[in-house]
């Protein structure tokens, strides 16, 4: 709970509360100022009127038990208050030992028929121990404390009946061991309470990394299929372009116009990705303008920049793909475009490719096979980008993407994604 939480609940409660925080942080930094404090304490409270007093009669009460206890000369009363009150500097560090040195010289005093106020530090050390010693140690304490107070009450049974003794002093040790066990559980609960905060919070910033990472992948993916595509159909256009500028010059200029269109939608995708990144950093105000995500719909005009580009595309679609939620669709789109780039890039000019998406029941299969060389992306046995971006979307809904050389010739690229209902977008 903080200082703000508790200021709610009245400016007196705040104000303990502030107290007490600055006395726990003070207490944390030097602890010897407390324990002497109450030392102190029970001295000025317990021992001092004894010492000021000693047996002087001002009274039937102090003669009555002048008459039951023995009278001790100022020396000795102060030899037995020190060997009650000093120890007490130790009662958190080292609680056992203080309390049997207490207990020793509570057991001395009463045995020479003394009583003092000073032996109210019995009840303090026996509290300690409760909060502060170990458990198993504190059972052996409330018999030693059980077997002292029956000699106060046998040796008070002049001045008063055993049977009331024995219950006022067994109440005031119960009550004791009671405070400090309800203190000792109470911190523990509230140390609980703090390593389980402190738990959650590390817990929630792992899961603020991973989700980052995870939209930082995600970018990259996303940044790569459009940069890439869009870069090798420019490259493929301009090559062209070059070639036909004087032997077609109405071809050329058409190439420069459709590298023109392909750079603007490369930047148009670009500026909505980046768009989304500096709207979630700098918030809501100056929302960018955004454009749907791509979907099946639109890959008609993909294989139509690819057809300008050199290459002649054969694409047919089996089943209800337009059903397909937009998850599935954006998820299909990347994996042609990245199959369809890799075309661009390793196959021959005027290269045919087939591509085909069929939708038969929970399964969707995407297959583009063209029949240029086939030609590897990378270096032997090891994976491009592309191919591994491929795996990753068609992972999402528990797919595969196979790739290899086809059987007559050219490239082969295979997905397959599962529809069943909760096999995407929540893995």
């Amino acid at each position: 709970m903080t200082t703000d939480d508790i200021s709610g609940m009245g400016p007196l409660v705040a104000r303990l509360s502030r107290g007490g925080q600055r006395l726990r942080h003070a207490d944390r930094t030097h602890p010897w100022v407390l324990d002497t404090a109450v030392v102190v304490l029970v001295f000025l409270m317990f021992c001092l009127p004894d010492l000021i007093h000693g047996g002087a009669d001002d009274g039937d009460g102090p003669r009555r038990f002048r008459l039951a206890f023995t009278q001790l000369p100022v020396a000795g009363m102060l030899a037995l208050q020190v060997g009650l009150v000093l120890p007490l500097l130790w009662r958190r560090r080292n609680p056992v030992v203080a309390f049997g040195v207490i207990a020793a010289v509570f057991v001395l005093q009463w045995s020479l028929g003394a009583a003092l106020r000073a032996d109210v530090a019995l009840f303090v050390a026996l509290y300690s121990l409760a909060l502060h010693g170990r458990l198993r140690q504190l059972p052996w304490a409330c018999a030693a404390t059980a077997g002292a107070m029956a000699l106060v009450a046998v040796r008070a049974s002049s001045a008063v009946s055993v049977g009331d003794a024995l219950f006022f002093l067994l109440s005031t040790a119960t009550a004791a061991v009671a405070l400090g066990l309800m203190v000792r559980i109470r911190r523990a609960q509230l140390a609980g309470l703090r390593e389980r905060a402190a738990r959650l919070e590390i817990e929630r910033d792992q899961r603020s990394r991973l989700a980052t990472a995870t939209e930082r992948t995600r970018v990259a993916r996303e940044m790569h299929d459009i940069v890439g595509h869009n870069l090798s159909v420019i490259i493929t256009l301009a090559d062209a372009g070059a070639y036909a500028t004087d032997i077609a010059p109405a071809r050329g200029k058409e190439a420069l116009q459709l590298i023109g269109d392909t750079g603007r939608q490369a930047l148009g995708e670009l500026r909505r990705v980046l768009g989304v990144l500096r709207e979630a950093a700098d918030g809501p105000p100056d929302r960018p303008e955004l454009s749907p995500q791509p979907g099946i719909a639109d890959i008609e005009a993909l294989c139509a920049k690819v057809r300008a580009a050199g290459l002649e595309v054969l694409y047919r679609t089996s089943g209800d793909v337009d059903a397909l939620d937009s998850g599935v669709q954006l998820t299909v789109y990347r994996i042609v475009q990245e199959a369809l780039t890799n075309t661009l890039k390793h196959a021959d000019p005027g290269a045919r490719v087939h591509l085909a998406i069929l939708v038969e029941d929970s399964r969707l299969t995407i297959r583009v096979l063209d029949t240029g060389p086939a030609t590897s992306s990378g270096p032997p046995n090891e994976e491009g980008h592309g191919l591994v971006g491929m795996r990753e979307r068609a992972a999402l809904y528990g797919g595969t993407v196979s790739a290899g050389p086809a059987g007559g010739g050219g490239w082969s690229v295979e997905a397959v994604l599962d529809l069943t209902p909760g096999s995407g977008g929540d893995r």
